[in-house]
């Protein structure tokens, strides 16, 4: 277990083991306030960018691939072991480059939420590369372009500075939602890989949104058999920064 998940796992078992004491001393309504003062606790710590077993692979490896994404990368509906997240750790192995993955990946997460948490995670995981998977619920809100392009740049620069290599991971929105939106949301992924020179997966659920054999029931989210596609889609861009 890498260096900051071994702070992160004795923190989270001290709070379980108060919850677990307290719970057994306390009954009704006291003993719910207990166990929702726990969960609450949890989901502050992994908001802070602590992570639980499971959620870290490879932890002996020399180096680190962050995944700061939304739904698409927390993998939705789908089984941990299925996601492309995981799937990506697997390919890593077997093609035998020595990184371990974390995934930060938070669902309904927008750039702005992920502004907040970026610095945090840098620390905790000093990543060699972040894979920034975000935007699609930016979009979905009609938030203004020059909003999520400044929250974009900040995520970019912030992860440069702390030595990390970025990948960027383009969405499309639907043309519901206005041609000229759409077109300059999609447009602007590829004006900030240029900018800062960073590979570019230009549309994450190419091959994917369109075939309903791919996607959940809700019409939003890539089902398990579309997870292995999405990595195909990332790893053009991915293995571009990676090293054996």
């Amino acid at each position: 277990m890498g260096t900051s998940e071994s702070r992160a796992l004795p923190v989270l078992e001290r709070v379980a083991l108060a919850a677990a004491v307290c719970h057994r001393k306390l009954s009704g309504n006291l003993r719910k306030a207990v166990t929702i003062g726990f969960s609450l606790a949890l989901f502050s710590l992994l908001g802070l960018g602590l992570t639980l077993p499971g959620l870290v692979h490879a932890a002996a490896s020399p180096h680190t691939i962050l995944v700061l994404g939304d739904s698409l990368s927390a993998g939705y509906g789908v089984k941990v072991d299925a996601t492309w997240v995981a799937l990506l750790e697997q390919r890593l192995a077997k093609q035998g480059y020595g990184y371990r993955v974390v995934n930060a990946s938070i669902s309904g997460e927008t750039t702005g939420g992920a502004r907040s948490r970026l610095p945090r995670a840098l620390e905790l995981h000093k990543p060699d590369v972040v894979v920034i998977e975000l935007g699609g619920n930016d979009g979905l809100r009609g938030l203004p372009l020059k909003q999520v392009r400044g929250n974009f740049e900040y995520l970019i620069e912030t992860s440069q500075a702390a030595q990390a290599k970025v990948v960027l991971v383009g969405m499309r929105m639907p043309p519901n939602y206005g041609a000229e939106y759409a077109n300059s949301f999609h447009a602007l992924y590829g004006e900030l890989a240029k900018k800062y020179d960073v590979p570019l997966v230009d549309f994450f659920l190419d091959g994917v949104a369109l075939d309903d054999t791919l996607m959940q029931a809700d019409g939003i989210h890539p089902n398990a058999t579309a997870q292995p596609k999405l990595l195909d889609n990332l790893w053009p861009a991915l293995s571009k920064v990676l090293k054996k």
